[in-house]
């Protein structure tokens, strides 16, 4: 059984606990039942992450994390009202708040852009593919420019990949 972790306004046994991950630091937060009914946790109308951390809550943030200079031109939503409720307004306030979210990304996720997964035994097919666009390229343009040898050469290696068996569930030999 683990360790009983305290309120930390009336050290009552704590049963809300709270993390919020601010300029690379970790803040936790432990209330029982009533004091985080009496700071307004139960009502999601009354209750913000970014209250709770304020300096004065006496629970966290040195300095508030808001950059209110960032607001949607559309709707009107600033970073602080995004970090108050965590939802965004309308669909332009993924590129409005931009500076404010590509830093976020950054930090729970290996990177800012979505790269998708592909299977590995699926790698290999997508390699070839992508390798056979490129020389259909290469030889329209040389074709274009009349370099005809080039373009024989890249004839003849599109017809050897797509030739050669595909690795993969989509191209069975």
């Amino acid at each position: 059984m683990g360790e009983l972790i305290h309120c930390q306004v009336c050290q009552e046994a704590a049963t809300v606990h709270l993390t919020q991950i601010a300029n690379n630091k970790i803040h936790k937060v432990h209330l029982c039942e009533n004091c985080a009914q009496s700071k307004g946790m139960t009502d999601p109308d009354l209750f913000s992450l970014e209250d709770l951390f304020s300096p004065t809550s006496g629970f966290g943030l040195e300095e508030s994390t808001a950059d209110n200079s960032i607001v949607c031109k559309r709707c009107g939503l600033s970073s602080r009202d995004f970090k108050r409720h965590g939802r965004f307004g309308c669909p332009d306030c993924y590129e409005y708040l931009n500076p404010l979210i590509l830093p976020m990304l950054a930090n729970m996720h290996k990177s800012d852009s979505h790269k998708g997964k592909i299977p590995h035994r699926s790698i290999d097919s997508l390699q070839v593919s992508k390798r056979v666009r490129d020389l259909e390229e290469e030889l329209s343009t040389a074709v274009k420019e009349e370099r005809y040898e080039e373009a024989a050469a890249y004839r003849d290696e599109i017809e050897k990949l797509k030739a050669s068996p595909q690795k993969g569930p989509d191209h069975e030999a």
